[in-house]
C-alpha cells in the first residue's frame, strides 16, 4: 500500500524490477568472502582471552610455530606501537590487544597453517600468561565510586568542568532548548517520570566476518571481504599497519547480512600480516561463536524520562537522562540517544544528558537506526502512559504534538518537509487501526524516527557498444541499492533499466565512497548516479548534434532519444544504440563520472500499530498483526522498501520480545549460539503490511529518504504498548521474555488490562 502526494510520473521510478542479482542469489552463485579459495592457501585462526578484563604478562608462540603446517604467527608485536591519542587507536587495540585485553574474546594472536585444523591446533598451543583483573560489568558497576577504571587515559569528553581525572565515562552530550526546565514543568498540568533498562543485542546477520588478504612480494595486498565499506577497510587495514592506503586493493564481495555490523573491521590487519609474514594467501572466516563474543552489539542502557503536558495534551516539557554502554570502548550511543529521544514531537521545553560508559563486554557497533529504537521505547511508552492518564487517544496525542516542516528539531535547524504526520494518518485510517480484538490480546502504537545521512559517494556510468549501460558504484548493496542506482540511471538515460548493469567496483575501479550505513545509499550514491547520467544526457546529445550536423542546442533529449527541435523536421531521432554504434566516429567512447558529498538526507519517520496475544499462564507473547507506515520520500523500488520497513520490524520483534546477550559473573558470555541466542524466524511472525507514504525530500532529484534505519525503531514500544494494553502490566526492562511478563502479570495480580 503506498500513500503518496502529487509528484512527478516516472517512467521506471517507482516499477518493481526483478533485481540485477537474484538469480546469482537464490542459485547460490554469488561469491561470499568464505567462498573465494586461491591458491596456495593458508587458513587464519585468532587467539582470544578468555578473560573479559585482564593484563597481558606473557605470549609465548614458539611451540606453535613449530607445530605441523604453520607458516605464521602473529602478536601485537607485529604491527605499529599506537599511541591512546590516536584517533583510530580504539579501532587498532579492538583487532588485536596490546597490553590488556577488555572482555572474553577479544583477539591477541592469530596463526596461520596449511589446514584449518592445524591452524586452530597452533592457536590452542599459544601459551598466553594473564593477571586476572576485575570486571566491570553493568552501568551501575562502570560509575560506582570504587568501580576498576578500564582506561587509564580516559578523561571524559563534554565534561563541565572539565574532568581531571580518568573515569569509565567516555563522553557527556548535552542538548538543551535554552529555557528554564522548572518554569516548563510548572507550565504542565500533569508530569510523568519513568526509568528503562536494556541489554546488548546482536545484529544476527546470517553471514560470519570473512576475508582472504594476499600479500604480494612487492609489499601490495588484495582483500576480498564482506563489508558495508571497502573502503573503510582500506583505511583502518592501513592505518594499523602502518602503510600508505595505496598498498591496499580491496574488493568487496557480496554481503550475507550487516545492518550496520560490518561497518568496522576485525579480520582484515591479521589477515594482511599473517599473509605478508607467510608470504601466501590467508583466509579467515569467523565461527558463530566468534562472532558473538568478539564482534560488536547494540548498546545496552538505562535510561530515564520525564516529560510535562498540559490537560489538552500539549507537551510543554521533557527531561532524559540517558546512558549507554558500548562495551570496552568509546562509542556514540549517547550522542545518537540524544539526538533522536526528544526528536518527533515538538516539546518547547527540553533537557537532555547522555552519558556513554565503558564496561568489559565487546566494543558496540552499528545497529539500524543506532540507539534510536531504545530511546524511542523508553519515549513512546511514557507517551501512551500520558495519554491515559490525560484521557486522550494516544493516535491523537501524537498528532497534536507531531513536528512539522519549519519546527526546529533537537539540534535547533528547522526540519524541511517531513512526512511524521502523513505516516501518523496513514495508519490511522487503515482498517487495522479499528479492527476488533480477541481474548488476551492487545493493541499498540508507536512511532519513530531517524535523521539519515549524506556523506561522499562516487559513480561511473559507461554506454556500451550496443546501448545498454554499466552503472559502477562504490557502495556495497545491503538491501537492494543495485536495482535502484539501475531505476534511477534508466529514468535519466531513458532506457530498460533490464539494459542496465549495475556493479559494486573495488577500491581502484571507483571513485571514493562512504560506507553503507545510516540510510545513505539511495540517497547519495544514488545522486552521484543521477549526476553522472545527466552528464551523460550532456554529451549524448552533443554526439547526436555531430551526427545530425547540427546545433547542440537544437537537440533536446527526450525518453531515451536525442530529439531534432530545429525547423528541419526530418531528421530522425536517435536513440542511444543509435548514437553508441557510432561512437568511435563522434569522440570515442561514452563514460561519465560523478562525485559529490550529499547534503539534504531527508528525516525517515515511520509509525508502526501491533497486535499481541499473551498467554496469561506461561507470559508467552505472539504477535498476530503489524501495520508499518513510513515515509520514503520516494519509493525508488517499492518492494525494496516494503522489504526494509518488514525486515526492521521482524528485527524490533525479536529485540522487544527475546534477544539479549547473557554474561557469568566473570563476564563470559553464556548464550553465543543461535541456538541459545534467540532470533524471531518465519512462524514467530505474522505477515506485516506495509504502508509507504511518500513525502518528497526535497533535496534529492528523485525525492529519495533513507528507508532502512526507521523501520527498526518503533517495534519495540508498539510491543510494550500491545503487551501493556493486553494485562495491564507496564514492562520497562528487555527483553519482554516469557518469564519477565508472567512476572509481571503475576505481580499485577493476574488482571487482563483489554
Amino acid at each position: 500500500m503506498t500513500v503518496t502526494e502529487p509528484k512527478p510520473r516516472y517512467k521506471y521510478v517507482g516499477t518493481r524490477p526483478v533485481r540485477h542479482d537474484g538469480l546469482e542469489k537464490v542459485t547460490g552463485r554469488a561469491r561470499f568472502a568464505a567462498d573465494l579459495n586461491l591458491p596456495g592457501q593458508l587458513h587464519g585462526i585468532v587467539v582470544r582471552s578468555p578473560h573479559a578484563h585482564a593484563r597481558i604478562t606473557s605470549i609465548d608462540t614458539s611451540e606453535a610455530e613449530a607445530m605441523p603446517g604453520v607458516k605464521a604467527v602473529i602478536t601485537s608485536e607485529d604491527f605499529p606501537a599506537v599511541a591512546p591519542g590516536h584517533r583510530q587507536y580504539d579501532m587498532c587495540v579492538n583487532v588485536i590487544a596490546r597490553d590488556k585485553v577488555f572482555y572474553e574474546g577479544h583477539a591477541l594472536a592469530a596463526v596461520a597453517a596449511s589446514t584449518r585444523d592445524q591452524a586452530q591446533a597452533a592457536a590452542a598451543a599459544v601459551k598466553v600468561e594473564y593477571e586476572v583483573l576485575p570486571a566491570v560489568l553493568t552501568i551501575d558497576q562502570a560509575l560506582a565510586p570504587d568501580a576498576p577504571v578500564l582506561h587509564a587515559h580516559m578523561m571524559t569528553a563534554g565534561a563541565n568542568p572539565p574532568a581531571e581525572e580518568a573515569s569509565n565515562i567516555s563522553n557527556i552530550t548535552r542538548f538543551s532548548s535554552g529555557t528554564d526546565m522548572d518554569a516548563g514543568f510548572a507550565e504542565a498540568d500533569l508530569v510523568m517520570e519513568r526509568e528503562f533498562t536494556t541489554r546488548p543485542v546482536h545484529q544476527g546477520y546470517i553471514e560470519p566476518h570473512a576475508c582472504v588478504a594476499d600479500t604480494g612480494q612487492d609489499g601490495h595486498t588484495t582483500i576480498w571481504c564482506s563489508s558495508q565499506g571497502h573502503f573503510n577497510v582500506r583505511s583502518s587495514t592501513a592505518t594499523l599497519l602502518g602503510w600508505e592506503n595505496t598498498r591496499i586493493r580491496v574488493i568487496p564481495a557480496e554481503i550475507g547480512g550487516g545492518f550496520g555490523g560490518k561497518t568496522t573491521i576485525y579480520l582484515e590487519p591479521l589477515a594482511v600480516a599473517l599473509s605478508a609474514k607467510a608470504g601466501r594467501p590467508v583466509k579467515m572466516v569467523m565461527t558463530r561463536d566468534e562472532v558473538f563474543r568478539a564482534t560488536g552489539p547494540a548498546p545496552g542502557t538505562k535510561l530515564r524520562i520525564k516529560l510535562g503536558a498540559q490537560s489538552d495534551g500539549n507537551l510543554v516539557a521533557g527531561d532524559a537522562y540517558l546512558i549507554y554502554t558500548n562495551g570496552a570502548y568509546a562509542g556514540p550511543g549517547g550522542l545518537l540517544g540524544a539526538m533522536t529521544v526528544f526528536e518527533s514531537y515538538n516539546i518547547p521545553h527540553f533537557d537532555i544528558e547522555a552519558l556513554d560508559v565503558v564496561i568489559n563486554t565487546a566494543r558496540s557497533a552499528a545497529y539500524r537506526a543506532p540507539a534510536a529504537p531504545l530511546t524511542a521505547y523508553a519515549m513512546e511508552t511514557l507517551l501512551d502512559e500520558v495519554a491515559e492518564e490525560l484521557g486522550i487517544d494516544a493516535m491523537e496525542l501524537r498528532l497534536k504534538n507531531a513536528v512539522t516542516e519549519g519546527e526546529p528539531s533537537t539540534m535547533g535547524f528547522p526540519f524541511a518537509r517531513i512526512g511524521f504526520v502523513e505516516c501518523l494518518e496513514a495508519v490511522r485510517d487503515h482498517p487495522h487501526f479499528s479492527a476488533p480484538l480477541g481474548p488476551n490480546q492487545g493493541r499498540g502504537l508507536a512511532a519513530g524516527y531517524w535523521f539519515n545521512i549524506g556523506e561522499s559517494s562516487s559513480a561511473t556510468v559507461n554506454l556500451n557498444e550496443d546501448g545498454t549501460a554499466t552503472v559502477v558504484t562504490g557502495s556495497p548493496d545491503i538491501g537492494g541499492s543495485r536495482a535502484s542506482m539501475a531505476l534511477m540511471a534508466a529514468e535519466e538515460l531513458g532506457i530498460d533499466p533490464m539494459d542496465i548493469r549495475p556493479v559494486v567496483g573495488d577500491t581502484e575501479a571507483v571513485g571514493f565512497t562512504d560506507i553503507t550505513e545510516g540510510s545513505r545509499a539511495t540517497f547519495a550514491t544514488g545522486m552521484a548516479v543521477v549526476e553522472a547520467c545527466r552528464k551523460m544526457v550532456v554529451e549524448l546529445r552533443g554526439r547526436a548534434a555531430k551526427m545530425m550536423g547540427v546545433d547542440v542546442d537544437d537537440v533536446d533529449w527526450v525518453d531515451g532519444q536525442a530529439v531534432y527541435t530545429g525547423s528541419d523536421s526530418d531528421k530522425d531521432p536517435l536513440s542511444v544504440a543509435d548514437i553508441c554504434a557510432k561512437a568511435k566516429r563522434t569522440g570515442g567512447p561514452l563514460t561519465a563520472t560523478g562525485s559529490l558529498e550529499a547534503h539534504g538526507a531527508g528525516p525517515g519517520f515511520a509509525v508502526h500499530l501491533c497486535d499481541v496475544e499473551v498467554d496469561p499462564e506461561t507470559g508467552v507473547v505472539r504477535v498476530v498483526r503489524y501495520t508499518a507506515s513510513q515515509d520514503a520520500g520516494t519509493a525508488i523500488h517499492p518492494s525494496y522498501v516494503e522489504g526494509q520497513i518488514q525486515g526492521g520490524v521482524a528485527q524490533g520483534v525479536g529485540w522487544a520480545l527475546n534477544e539479549e546477550y547473557i554474561y557469568d559473573s566473570d563476564g563470559v558470555m553464556e548464550n553465543p549460539s543461535f541456538l541459545d541466542y534467540r532470533v524471531p524466524v518465519a512462524s514467530d511472525l505474522p505477515m506485516i503490511d506495509a504502508i509507504i507514504v511518500e513525502v518528497p525530500n526535497p533535496a534529492h532529484p528523485y525525492g529519495v529518504r533513507g528507508v532502512g534505519e526507521t523501520g527498526i525503531v518503533p517495534p519495540i514500544p508498539a510491543v510494550a504498548n500491545a503487551i501493556y494494553d493486553a494485562t495491564g502490566c507496564r514492562i520497562r526492562d528487555l527483553p519482554m521474555s516469557p518469564i519477565r511478563v508472567l512476572e509481571a502479570i503475576t505481580a499485577n495480580g493476574g488482571s487482563n488490562g483489554s
